[in-house]
């Protein structure tokens, strides 16, 4: 069986709260196996063979139907999770600041024109840049001052995408190992 991460977007955020207690009794509830969660931002590390679209749905529906939130979930295999972890573009964010830096993982491949689209948008240094499958953002003032909208990451990218700072990226690839 492989293991498995599912990451939620805009969970425990503007109101829209989902205790991770309930989320992993609702993975468990679907069959998943082995459910462990981090942190209070909707990530879960599961056993389950079974395909991403699948197990997206699956997790999407049962959220809708019991908790009434409409939340777009994006799953990755332990090998996918761990190319996109080892396909970090800076470096240099990585030593002197990984709190920010992040990457984004969308439902779909991101468009081909995502990078230069938010780069036009870009401020205060912030750089984007496309690696491993993924959007790899570096924000030198932090998240909270970007004009880097979830909305406007989104459009760019053709599908709901979700951003893990790069400590909880290595974290995952930690307890998909395990």
């Amino acid at each position: 069986m492989g293991r498995k991460v599912a990451l939620l977007r805009a969970v425990n955020v503007g109101g829209r709260k989902l205790a991770m207690a309930d989320l992993r009794a609702l993975c468990a509830g679907l069959g998943w196996m082995d459910v462990a969660t981090y942190i209070q931002s909707g990530n879960v590390v599961f056993t389950m063979e079974a395909g991403s679209d699948e197990l997206e749905s699956a997790l999407e529906t049962v959220i809708r139907r019991q908790l009434h939130l409409d939340v777009p979930v994006i799953v990755r295999t332990a090998a996918q999770w761990t190319r996109l972890a080892a396909s970090n573009p800076f470096a240099k964010a990585v030593r002197d600041e990984p709190n920010r830096l992040q990457m984004l993982v969308s439902k779909r491949p991101p468009n081909s024109d995502a990078v230069e689209t938010l780069m036009a948008r870009a401020q205060a240094g912030e750089r984007v840049e496309a690696a491993g499958g993924a959007l790899w953002l570096h924000y030198p003032q932090g998240v909270g001052t970007s004009k880097l909208t979830p909305s406007l990451i989104d459009k760019a990218c053709g599908s709901p995408a979700t951003g893990r700072n790069y400590r909880t990226v290595l974290k995952l690839r930690e307890m998909l190992e395990q």
